[in-house]
């Protein structure tokens, strides 16, 4: 059977947990590294977003006993859905929780917010850096807010649920790594000191290392990459 494939961009946050979910599922898939630049037929006729990450799944049919053609039959294309759908399927860190599911409500609540409301402030935070805007402090002390509700529940454990790591963990980890990243000076000075050891114990893994590496694009080599 045809592994599932994954069109992915490196650095694209959503791609990133997306990667990070299906590598602690311990499921292969076929990765496919693009550039939004120059997108692939297939991945455009996959989903009409076009945008990664991109999950096709397919199956092999049979005609008359014989082998027939691949089908699609499913393609997932929202970076949660990925996730859910890779820990579903397999699950041995027990990232969902299962023996607590009104966690996994608690946890999707969470990263909605941070998907939403997080998100905007983070992106006005990037651009008044970017642009040497005015009003830097300000967009930084709206991210704020929700890093400080981050910070409060790594002072209780080592992850953002309980001691052990979750879906909500490795969702909002990309979009806080972009945070980390806009004034690392003053990220580095800032008071959250949970949070840092947290974001860095993550950045500082074999998994993301294993996550993050870069792979020839696939419309270049024409090569897939089990990942």
């Amino acid at each position: 059977m045809a592994l599932p494939i994954l069109y992915s961009l490196r650095n694209c946050p959503y791609a990133m947990r997306a990667r990070l979910a299906i590598f602690k599922s311990q499921q292969p898939v076929a990765l496919r590294d693009v550039v939004l630049t120059n997108k692939p037929a297939e991945m455009i006729l996959a989903s009409a977003k076009a945008t990664v990450p991109i999950l096709v799944l397919s199956k092999i049919v049979q005609a008359n006993g014989k082998k027939g053609a691949e089908v699609t039959v499913k393609v997932i294309d929202e970076s949660l859905d990925i996730m859910l759908w890779a820990l579903n399927n397999s699950d041995p860190s027990d990232l969902l929780h299962s023996a607590n599911p009104e966690i996994l409500t608690q946890m999707l609540a969470l990263i909605a917010d941070f998907d939403v409301e997080f998100k905007r402030h983070l992106e006005a935070y990037k651009c008044a850096k970017r642009y040497h805007e005015d009003n830097l402090a300000d967009c930084r002390a709206a991210c704020e807010v929700y890093i400080q509700r981050l910070e409060s529940r790594l002072i209780q454990h080592a992850f953002l649920f309980s001691a052990q790591d979750s879906l909500a963990d490795i969702a909002l980890l990309p979009f806080i790594r972009q945070f980390a990243r806009i004034e690392r000076q003053w990220y580095l000075q800032s008071p959250y000191p949970n949070l840092k050891k947290w974001l860095n114990s993550y950045l500082q893994s074999p998994m993301f290392t294993k996550v993050m590496a870069k792979h020839p694009l696939w419309l270049d080599s024409g090569k897939e990459i089990v990942f």
